[in-house]
């Protein structure tokens, strides 16, 4: 797998960290190297948050995103936070509720119902792990099972089951049409 980059973004309060730190356990596991930072605003809760992965299939010569390939927009205040590090290529996932804001200067989107789809399984909490499985089933980092198994080596264990069905329903969401 070529070299890639990897945005994950919204606000303080959604997961955001616990999403990067999650996917960069299964790229680790898929023999890739990784190098991931993350960007929190001093306020815990509505503040623009970011979890960035660098990932190659040799050593990461350079640790902080500075071309994305994909980006995440789980939040308003995330809309054009990274138009700066987009290339031309990049593909950006964006929670659809956000579609109108996005100012998207040609970049390729997918929109889709992801807090909506967190709402429905019973927890908005569980939006970042929605996108989680959205993102990996458009990319396709790393297996589903290997990304079910870093939830179990990296999140809480009251949030396991949550998180599996969450990454399980965003998966979905790309592979029916209604996902477009």
């Amino acid at each position: 797998m070529p070299d890639f980059e990897v945005r994950i973004s919204g606000s303080g309060g959604q997961g955001i960290l616990l999403a990067g730190r999650i996917l960069a356990d299964a790229l680790g596991h898929e023999a890739l190297t990784v190098a991931q930072s993350q960007s929190y605003e001093p306020t815990s809760r509505g503040g623009l948050s970011r979890a960035d992965l660098v990932a190659s299939d040799a050593e990461v010569d350079y640790p902080l995103a500075s071309d994305l390939d994909y980006l995440v927009i789980l939040d308003e205040i995330a809309v054009n936070a990274s138009n700066g590090l987009l290339k031309e290529s990049s593909l950006l996932l964006v929670d659809s509720p956000l579609a109108e804001s996005c100012d998207l200067n040609g970049h390729e989107a997918r929109y889709l119902p992801i807090s909506e789809t967190a709402r429905e399984l019973g927890d908005i909490r569980s939006t970042n792990m929605v996108a989680l499985g959205a993102l990996n089933s458009l990319a396709n980092f790393c297996t589903q099972e290997n990304l079910l198994a870093a939830v179990a080596r990296v999140a809480p264990v009251k949030l396991h089951d949550a998180a599996n069905r969450a990454i399980k329903r965003g998966y979905s969401l790309v592979e029916t049409p209604s996902g477009t």
